[in-house]
């Protein structure tokens, strides 16, 4: 397996925009903490009582959501049931057997989606 220049090329963009994400979030997050403090400094001045430093946004704990479970349930199913089928078709006779591999990922996945469905029902 041997790898191009496009594959290089490609892959520094790759690097570069994540770079370049990480260093725009550095900088307006240095940009707000520069404006909070130029306001304190002018409520200092004035003698006016410091406003409250406001919190990062996004930092305080999040609800559950509740929609992940049935989500990784479809996903787990659907996957493992398309396994099944691609093992059936590709696998020779003699392992034809082998299709029934993926079935656990499968009951799990609608263990998933059962357990969802139980869950919404003793809420309401």
């Amino acid at each position: 397996m041997s790898a191009t220049i496009g594959d290089g090329m490609t892959a520094l963009a790759l690097a570069g925009g994540i770079v370049g994400y990480l260093y725009m979030k550095h900088q307006s997050r240095q940009k707000r903490l520069e404006l909070i403090h130029q306001e304190r400094l002018v409520a200092m001045e004035k003698q006016i009582p410091l406003p409250e430093f406001p919190p990062e946004p996004g930092q305080g704990p999040r609800p559950p959501d509740p929609n992940v479970i049935i989500i990784l349930g479809m996903v787990l199913s659907s996957l493992s049931v398309g396994a099944m089928i691609v093992l059936y078709i590709v696998v020779p006779a003699p392992a034809h057997s082998l299709w029934i591999s993926p079935l656990p990922i499968a009951f799990l996945g609608l263990g998933f989606i059962a357990f969802h469905l139980l869950q919404r029902e003793s809420r309401r």
